[in-house]
């Protein structure tokens, strides 16, 4: 049995203590459009966990967070989201709030968005996403006002013209369904949908354009073998699964998605999608597989970024590789989720946690055919980056970079603003954290509501 884990080592290992830092050491000048909280989560488990069988995916969530205003860093805080069990250990009671959907007692540690007014931490697979203050405590799980009959996803899509939150969510006690729901501006389901997939697949992430909710079907599937192991994630790689792609009309009643076959592959993120006036266009990062042969985390092949063709009517998907650099957490300008898109932004990666290399930010300019990298060196790594607009009007890339880097010299962390008018001059503002932030997953800037 292994006696270690890379995921529980370097970067990965979790952080013991909830901190409150205020006024936060700032080199360089944050620009004063930046009112808001930059926030992000990952897993922390709260207790030191079995390193044979620990994976990645299971750890108990901990929000980050740094509050920007008035051109200063007014605070940082570290926050354990309070699901029962994460209470119970920290020796407190359970939060107020419906019981865990499917016996799913998850802390969410996998996004964190803001959404009328108010914070959620969430994940998929079917666990409730979790209400937080402000100031990152934990509210409590939330069925938003009685709408949301089961769990939900980690990575809603919201429509940059109606502000609402379309969304598609797995669980394993729905058999091979997964569910379309949409989440209007006031935080209440306004519509869900269950659609039919050949298997209980897990479906990490979906896209939207202005016509589609695109809904992946791909062959990591619910193993009740790896349930009867004991695997705390029991999903697995399945040989001859028939991968496909399906487009489902974004509003109305209907179930019947059009699908699309692709090669057998794995899809944890979509860059963005749009419909072409012949079709749909996919930007995807893409893996050849996961959980084929490494289980406790997503490390067996290289991600890539690539653009996938729909034809709209069932054909073939013509696959296109766009970077043969190994990349992840890819984003564009939230402005243009579900429209044609110019340029994208993606972190440097490679499969191994324990791989040397080089931490960068990339930044894809899809017109030019170009792309410009951030080169942070190699003693530094980048989480995902969020772009920021200068303002509500500006143009498509002109704004801020926003991604926390940890550099292992000194096993700390900072969020770098960069300015995307000289992405590889220096950084226009770092602030500096009073711990390291572990590796994780999502973040979101949620400015300040006017």
């Amino acid at each position: 049995m292994a006696t270690t884990n890379p995921y529980l080592e370097g970067n990965y290992a979790p952080v013991s203590e909830e901190v409150t830092a205020t006024d936060l050491r700032v080199r360089g000048t944050i620009p004063d459009a930046l009112c808001g909280r930059y926030l992000r989560n990952g897993p922390n488990p709260v207790h030191p966990p079995d390193p044979a069988t620990y994976h990645w995916f299971t750890g108990d969530g901990m929000v980050h967070g740094i509050r920007l205003r008035a051109g200063r860093a007014e605070w940082y805080r570290n926050r354990w989201v309070r699901a029962e069990h994460v209470a119970g250990a920290l020796g407190e009671e359970r939060r107020p709030g419906p019981p865990p959907h499917g016996d799913m007692d998850a802390g969410p540690n996998t996004n964190v968005i803001g959404h009328a007014g108010r914070t959620f931490a969430l994940v998929e697979a079917g666990a409730r996403p979790f209400e937080l203050t402000d100031t990152l405590d934990s509210v409590g799980p939330t069925d938003l006002g009685g709408t949301l009959g089961g769990g939900y996803t980690a990575h809603p899509k919201r429509d940059p013209e109606s502000g609402e939150l379309y969304a598609v969510s797995y669980f394993w006690g729905w058999g091979n369904d997964v569910e379309v729901t949409v989440i209007d501006r006031d935080a209440r389901v306004r519509s869900a949908r269950r659609v039919a997939l050949g298997g209980s697949s897990m479906l990490h992430d979906c896209a939207i354009t202005e016509r589609f909710v695109v809904v992946l079907d791909l062959p990591i599937v619910f193993s009740m073998e790896a349930v009867q192991q004991g695997a705390l994630f029991p999903y697995r790689w399945q040989e001859g699964y028939r991968s496909r792609v399906g487009l489902l009309p974004r509003d109305g009643d209907s179930t019947d998605a059009v699908w699309h076959d692709v090669e057998p592959c794995y899809v944890f993120h979509f860059m963005n999608a749009y419909d072409d006036g012949e079709g749909v266009v996919l930007d995807v990062v893409r893996y050849d597989s996961v959980f084929r042969t490494s289980l406790l985390g997503p490390d067996e092949s290289e991600p890539t970024l690539e653009r996938w063709h729909l034809d709209g009517h069932g054909g073939q998907v013509k696959e296109e590789r766009l970077d043969d650099r190994g990349q992840e957490f890819p984003r564009v300008d939230e402005r243009r989720v579900g429209r044609p898109h110019r340029f994208g932004y993606a972190v440097s990666s490679a499969a191994s946690p324990v791989a040397a290399q080089e931490g960068a930010l990339i930044r894809h300019d899809f017109a030019a055919g170009t792309s410009t990298v951030r080169r942070l060196g190699r003693d530094a790594k980048p989480g995902e980056a969020v772009f920021v607009p200068r303002s509500a009007d500006a143009a498509e890339d002109d704004g801020w970079l926003l991604a926390l880097v940890y550099t292992a010299e000194d096993d700390r962390s900072a969020l770098h603003i960069v300015d995307t008018a000289d992405l590889t001059g220096d950084p226009q503002a770092v602030v500096e954290l009073p711990q390291r932030v572990p590796v994780g997953f999502h973040g979101n800037w949620v400015p300040d509501l006017a």
